[in-house]
């Protein structure tokens, strides 16, 4: 696998670099789902295309990742399917689903995958898991009125990946558990686990914060690996893997 990139994603990709010679993996691209810069867009969209033209000339397949946030599916009434077009809410969301639009019709082999909230050692600052445990050492956690996160360990995420690049091709798949978890249930669990109380401050949002995501193709693709996901208190347990090492970004 040739990785693009040098963050978050890509240094649990490198740890399987040495399998699936034919795969080029694009993890360089914008991260945060607030980003509303256009340079940041363009880079992106440069990037890719620049990176499918290298699949095309060489017979690689693309791996791509994108978003199954509420950016993606936080419409009302959404029903997070890969195969239903969404309605993007957001820059971001935008962003992401023209760039999907572009890989699918280029020709090449790809696979792209919409992922929930990954979580892991070494994830950015402003990413859920650091953001949330830097609040409640604060003292003052906000939020958001409805809000609810799909968390999935970025371990099982490249266990997935493995077995989607060996039962799919020109795919779109949503990479999350399919279980929404209330952002007070989370935020509880992180105060237990460093032993604190944070006062709430309780706020609307004004955007979409929450939405669905299907995981019956995941579960289709990746049966052993979905199951997992789906397992009671799985959030937790990522939670309690991770709390302890976020302390410190």
């Amino acid at each position: 696998m040739h990785i693009i990139g040098h963050g978050f994603i890509a240094r649990y990709l490198s740890q399987a670099a040495g399998e699936h010679p034919d795969v080029v993996a694009l993890a360089a691209g914008v991260s945060s789902t607030g980003t509303t810069a256009p340079a940041e867009f363009a880079r992106e969209a440069d990037l890719v295309e620049s990176t499918l033209q290298r699949c095309l000339t060489e017979g690689k397949r693309l791996v791509f990742f994108s978003t199954a946030s509420a950016s993606m599916y936080g419409a009302p009434g959404c029903p997070g399917i890969e195969d239903l077009r969404p309605v993007p809410q957001s820059p971001y969301g935008e962003h992401k689903l023209a760039l999907e639009g572009r890989i699918s019709a280029s020709g090449a082999d790809h696979l792209i995958l919409r992922l929930g909230h990954a979580i892991g050692h070494g994830q950015p600052s402003h990413q859920l898991l650091p953001a949330l445990v830097r609040q409640v050492r604060s003292g003052h956690v906000r939020i958001y009125q409805g809000a609810r996160r799909d968390i999935i360990d970025i371990v099982d995420v490249m266990t997935i990946l493995d077995t989607l690049l060996r039962t799919a091709s020109n795919e779109v798949v949503n990479v999350a558990s399919g279980v929404a978890v209330p952002i007070e249930d989370i935020v509880t669990h992180i105060e237990q686990q460093l032993g604190v109380r944070a006062e709430r401050e309780y706020v609307t949002a004004d955007q979409p914060i929450s939405g669905h995501i299907a995981t019956a193709k995941l579960q289709r693709l990746a049966p052993d690996a979905a199951r997992l996901l789906r397992a009671d208190g799985y959030y937790r347990a990522v939670l309690d893997r991770y709390v302890d090492a976020s302390v410190a970004v």
